[in-house]
Parts: structure tokens; C-alpha cells; sequence
């Protein structure tokens, strides 16, 4: 596959929106969109700031800042996770709701694209003052969320009980209980089954997908997986389970390798019993995330952080197969040395698409108060991002590009498709 780029890329290409415009312009220009399709599509629909006082446990007040961008809601309500850290920002934010609005369109699923996050360090943060900061925030946005509307979930740094505070919020203010105003629940307050394991989950699908594209067998494939949270170590249990060998794992603490492969359980007990994280692993060599990028291996599943893979160490990539788990996580300047390189790489917007899909499932059993069992859930996981993944392949296949551009094709030209039969109100 050959790699379309513009001629030059002038942008800042650790700027996350600058990243994904980049890629939206080779996408734009291979449909034809007009300039004014383009301009609609790249703009996000309302970007929304909200002032976030409490007053902390030690009786003081403190102000935080809460952001919500919706980029597009031509295809249906927006959707998006809500995270909270200390270096959420604009630009960030943009880029993260218009990645969803491109992921929900790529495996079909009627849902726009939003992102949130709230300016803080919740490790900084006692329970009592995460709940009064994600009630209030929720207050603030009362008149954006809503399950026709913008629909919440987890992101970095949140988990099933801030979403149960967020539907507790609003359902308080509506005076009934709305559970499909917010997903990724607890089980017991309208979550979905099989909800948690999702996006590593999606991760391991969509792998075996691109390992059958280039002739590599699953038994006893070696896996290096960056991040090892709700996603990398999901990923990692599901590849331990087709046979697999996990060679690397890591987290902020470190890299952990063992060429002849990683007891997964071990680490997970091991994490369990680290307050959350791998310190001093005891069943692999120590060595730096950055080390754990650039590791012989035949597939590399960066499911961390953005821009871990750019310019600067793309070159020095070996594996075979780059599984995005993260959101962005390699550059628009790193694509075009991959591609030089041969490794094929399967976007974050198809291989992380396992979450936005069970969402949109846990949503739909909200809706109609019948929910399914954890099988039915996987069966339906495992049919729609194996057709989306045949799609952007043939996308791919079809304009002569690599499989990123290729979802972007797909994404852009759905969405394109929408806005032109609903067509512009004014």
C-alpha cells in the first residue's frame, strides 16, 4: 500500500487536532468533498466550558474547569467518554470528539462524536470530592446531556461509579430514572454485559483479523502491549487465550519483558495487590516504555497514551502489526515511516471501537428494558467490528492507501452521506 500524504504536512504534529486534521484532508481530497462539506465536518457542533466550584473536605473552596466538545450529531445523539487529569485541554478534546465521531461511523452505529473532561488530578482527590466535582459538572450540563442528546461514558481516569453519579445527577434533576442518559454503568444501574472487557476485547478481534490479512497464526504470536489498564490487560488475557504470547507489558511504573512470555494472571494479581499498578514485576526484565515500543514482536498494541509513536522512534519499530488501543497514539508524520516499513497498522478508530460498540448496545437495552446476556453481547461485538473491519479494507484496497486513510474514507463518507440527505437548516 502506498501512503497518500499532503504535500507538505505543515502542521504541529504533537498537536492531537492538527494530527487527526491532517489524516481528514488526504480523506476529504480522495471523496471530493466540496469545501463546504469539509468545513461542516471539521467543525465541532459546540464547544462548551463550565466553571466546577466545591468546597473541598478540609472545608476550603477550589475551582475547577470542565470541558465539553461535541463535534458532530448528524448521524445521531453524540457519544463520548469524560476524563478527568490535570492536562485535559482544547485541542486534546477536539481531536478525541471528532476520533469518535469517525469510530461510530466507521463500525455503523448510529452515534455522533463528543469528548469531556474536567482539569484535575483525581489521584490528588478524596471519593467524597470526585462525587461533588461530577455532580456539578453534571449540573452544569444538564442542557447538553440527555439519551436523545450527548450520551457520557469512562475515559481516562473515570469508571462505572462516576457514570452511576452522573445518571444519579441527572435522573435527580429530570425527577425519573433515565439510565441511557450515560454508559459503561454499574451492572445493577442498567449497565451492559461484557461492557468493561469491550475495547481489549475489540483489540484481540480485530487483531486476529489483521493476522489472517498477512498469513501470521495467533498460536503463538508475541505481543507487546503498551499500557496495561482496563484495556492493555483485557487485550492481553484475550491474547494469552488464542494462544498468544505476551512478551511486554507496561504502565507508568515501567516496561516489563520476558521473551518467553508473560504469565498474565500473575500480573494482574500482582497489580491488584500494587495499589493499581506493576511495581517491580516480578516476572519479566525492567525496562522503559519507550524500550517496549521498539521490541522485536509481531504485533505491537500501544493502548496508552497519544503520540507514542512519531516521528522520532518510528523508524525503530519492529513489529509486524501496530493494534491502535489507544486513542492516537502515532502521528501523522509516523504513518508515512510505518508505511515505508511495511508494517501494517490498524487504526484507533477500528481496533479501539470495541467500547463505542458495546456502549451503543448497553444503550439500546436501556431504551427498550431488555438486556442480554454476556454472550449475546460478545456474539454481536465480534460480528460488527469483523464487518467493520472487512470495510475498511476494502476502502483501503480500493484507493490504494493504508487502512487508516481507508477508515477515514469510510467514516468521512457516511457522515458526508448523512449531512447531505438531511441536508443544512437555515
Amino acid at each position: 500500500m502506498k501512503y497518500v500524504e499532503p504535500a507538505p504536512i505543515n502542521r504541529n504534529d504533537d498537536d492531537p487536532f492538527e494530527s487527526m486534521m491532517s489524516r481528514f484532508e488526504i480523506a476529504a481530497d480522495i471523496l471530493g468533498l466540496d469545501s463546504g462539506t469539509f468545513d461542516y465536518l471539521k467543525t465541532p457542533q459546540m464547544q462548551v466550558t463550565v466553571s466546577i466550584p466545591i468546597k473541598l473536605d478540609d472545608g476550603t473552596i477550589k475551582v475547577f474547569e470542565g470541558l465539553r466538545i461535541i463535534h458532530s450529531s448528524v448521524r445521531g445523539p453524540s457519544k463520548g467518554g469524560i476524563r478527568f487529569h490535570p492536562d485535559v485541554n482544547v485541542q486534546e478534546v477536539k481531536a478525541l470528539a471528532a476520533w469518535m465521531t469517525w469510530k461510530c461511523a466507521v463500525v455503523n452505529i448510529p452515534f455522533g462524536g463528543a469528548k469531556g473532561g474536567i482539569i484535575c488530578d483525581p489521584r490528588k482527590l478524596t471519593k467524597v470530592e470526585l462525587e461533588k466535582i461530577t455532580r456539578r459538572y453534571t449540573g452544569n450540563l444538564l442542557d447538553v446531556f440527555g439519551p436523545e442528546r450527548d450520551i457520557p461514558a469512562p475515559d481516562v481516569n473515570t469508571d462505572e461509579q462516576i457514570m452511576g453519579w452522573i445518571m444519579d445527577t441527572y435522573s435527580m434533576h429530570i425527577r425519573h430514572t433515565e439510565s441511557a442518559v450515560v454508559t459503561g454503568k454499574p451492572g445493577n444501574l442498567g449497565g451492559s454485559a461484557g461492557r468493561r472487557k469491550a475495547t481489549g476485547r475489540g483489540v484481540r478481534i480485530v487483531s486476529e483479523a489483521a493476522m489472517e490479512q498477512i498469513g501470521l497464526q495467533p498460536e503463538g504470536a508475541k505481543i507487546s502491549i503498551q499500557g496495561f489498564g482496563n484495556v492493555g490487560a483485557v487485550a492481553a488475557e484475550e491474547f494469552s487465550e488464542i494462544g498468544a504470547k505476551v512478551v511486554a507489558i507496561s504502565d507508568v511504573t515501567g516496561g516489563y519483558y520476558n521473551p518467553a512470555g508473560i504469565d498474565i494472571e500473575h500480573a494482574i494479581r500482582h497489580r491488584k495487590e500494587n495499589d493499581g499498578l506493576l511495581t517491580d514485576f516480578p516476572g519479566a526484565e525492567k525496562i522503559s516504555n519507550e524500550a517496549l515500543l521498539e521490541l522485536e514482536c509481531d504485533i505491537l498494541a500501544p493502548c496508552a497514551l497519544e503520540n507514542v509513536i512519531n516521528r522520532k522512534n518510528a523508524d525503530k519499530i519492529k513489529a509486524k502489526i501496530i493494534i491502535e488501543g489507544a486513542n492516537g497514539p502515532t502521528t501523522a508524520k509516523a504513518d508515512a515511516i510505518l508505511d515505508k516499513k511495511g508494517i501494517l497498522v490498524v487504526p484507533d478508530i477500528l481496533a479501539n471501537a470495541g467500547g463505542v460498540s458495546v456502549s451503543y448496545f448497553e444503550w439500546v437495552q436501556n431504551r427498550i428494558g431488555y438486556y442480554w446476556s454476556e454472550d449475546d453481547v460478545n456474539e454481536r461485538l465480534q460480528r460488527i467490528l469483523t464487518e467493520a473491519y472487512a470495510s475498511v479494507r476494502k476502502r483501503s484496497e480500493k484507493h490504494n492507501v493504508n487502512m487508516r486513510i481507508g477508515a477515514y474514507v469510510l467514516a468521512i463518507e457516511r457522515v458526508a452521506n448523512a449531512l447531505k440527505l438531511r441536508g443544512i437548516y437555515g
